[in-house]
C-alpha cells in the first residue's frame, strides 16, 4: 500500500473511537472510496461483519459500538431505552433485569440495519419502532471507554416502559420502578408529557407518581397535558381509577378507588 494510502487509513484510525463500527456509506462521504475499502478489507486493515458494515481487524465490539455508529454515522435516533435504559443509569438494580436481553426504541419506519440484526453481539434485542414521543427531547448520554453513548434520560425511560404495557411490560413492574424515582425534575418530565402523543402514558405515569406520593408531582402543571377523554382500560377485569379515568391492576388499585 501506498504512503498515501497507507496515511489516509491512518488518520480513519487514528481519529475515530475503538469499539465501533464502520459504515461503508459513511466511509464514502468521508473520501474512502469502494475501491479504497476493498483494499483495506484486503490488507487486513479492517473487517466485513456484513453488508455495509466494518470493523478494525482485531478490534472488540459489542452493540453499544453499534449503537454508536448508528446514532453518529447514520444520524438514527435508535437508542437504549424502557429497562435497558434505566439499567445503564443504575436505575433498576433492585428489579430482576437480564443484560442478555436489550430494549431499544426508534422513529416510526426507522428499521435496525441487517448488519445490525444479523450480527451475534452476545445478547437479545427487542427493537420498538413508535412516535409516540419525539426523537430529540428526554436523552442523556454515557460514557463508555472510547466514545459517548446517547440514550432515554430516567423520565423517557419510564415512560418508554409504560408504552409497552400490558403486552411486552408489566405494570406492577413499572410501578416497583416508579417507587424509586423521587428525584426527578419536574421541568424534564413537564416538558415529556406536553410532548407525549399516547394518552394511555401519561394517565399511568401519573397515576403511578401520584401513587408512589413523589412530592415533584406537585410541581408538574396538569392544565398543560393532553389527557385526552374517556375511559381507558388498561388491564382487562381491573380496578377503574376514577381520577385518571383507567382501569389497572387489582393490588394497584387498592385504596385509590
Amino acid at each position: 500500500m501506498g504512503t498515501e494510502k497507507g496515511s489516509k487509513i491512518n488518520q480513519l484510525l487514528q481519529t475515530q473511537p475503538k469499539g465501533v463500527v464502520f459504515l461503508a456509506s459513511w466511509l464514502s462521504k468521508n473520501g474512502y472510496s469502494s475501491d479504497l475499502q476493498k483494499r483495506y478489507r484486503k490488507s487486513n486493515w479492517l473487517k466485513s461483519i456484513g453488508t455495509g458494515a466494518m470493523v478494525r481487524t482485531g478490534d472488540v465490539i459489542n452493540y453499544e459500538g453499534a449503537l454508536f455508529t448508528l446514532q453518529k454515522q447514520a444520524s438514527s435516533s435508535i437508542h437504549a431505552g424502557g429497562k435497558t435504559a434505566l439499567s445503564l443509569l443504575g436505575k433498576s438494580h433492585y428489579l430482576q433485569f437480564s443484560t442478555k436481553r436489550i430494549t431499544l426504541f426508534g422513529g416510526k419506519g426507522e428499521s435496525l440495519p441487517v448488519w445490525f440484526q444479523n450480527y451475534d453481539w452476545g445478547v437479545e434485542f427487542n427493537y420498538y419502532q413508535s412516535g409516540f414521543l419525539p426523537k430529540n427531547i428526554g436523552l442523556t448520554q454515557i460514557e463508555r471507554k472510547y466514545f459517548t453513548l446517547q440514550i432515554s434520560n430516567t423520565a423517557r425511560a419510564l415512560m418508554e416502559c409504560l408504552y409497552l404495557v400490558p403486552k411486552y411490560q408489566d405494570l406492577n413492574e413499572c410501578y416497583e420502578l416508579v417507587e424509586g424515582l423521587n428525584n426527578l425534575r419536574p421541568k424534564e418530565v413537564q416538558k415529556l408529557l406536553e410532548a407525549c402523543a399516547s394518552v394511555k402514558v401519561k394517565r399511568l405515569f401519573l397515576f403511578l407518581a401520584d401513587k408512589a406520593g413523589h412530592v415533584w408531582l406537585k410541581h408538574i402543571d396538569f392544565d398543560q397535558i393532553d389527557l385526552g377523554k374517556g375511559k381507558r382500560s388498561i388491564i382487562k377485569g381491573g380496578t377503574y381509577i376514577p381520577k385518571y379515568q383507567i382501569t389497572v391492576n387489582k393490588e394497584l388499585g387498592l385504596n385509590d378507588e
